[in-house]
């Protein structure tokens, strides 16, 4: 199992720096969007969270 493990993650590692090679602005447009995603979430949970404790 270990073996499968490292040949997804090897070939996950290359496909993403075939395609920051080949098409670098898409993604840096997908890297982007991630950030913005986990930064939205953040807030979601802050947001929940103080509003949780306010009462």
């Amino acid at each position: 199992m270990k073996l499968v493990k490292r040949i997804v993650i090897g070939l996950v590692i290359a496909f993403a720096v075939f395609y920051l090679v080949t098409r670098p602005q898409d993604a840096a447009n997908a890297v982007q969007g991630a950030i913005g995603a986990v930064w939205g979430a953040g807030a979601a949970v802050a947001q929940f969270f103080t509003t949780l404790a306010s009462g």
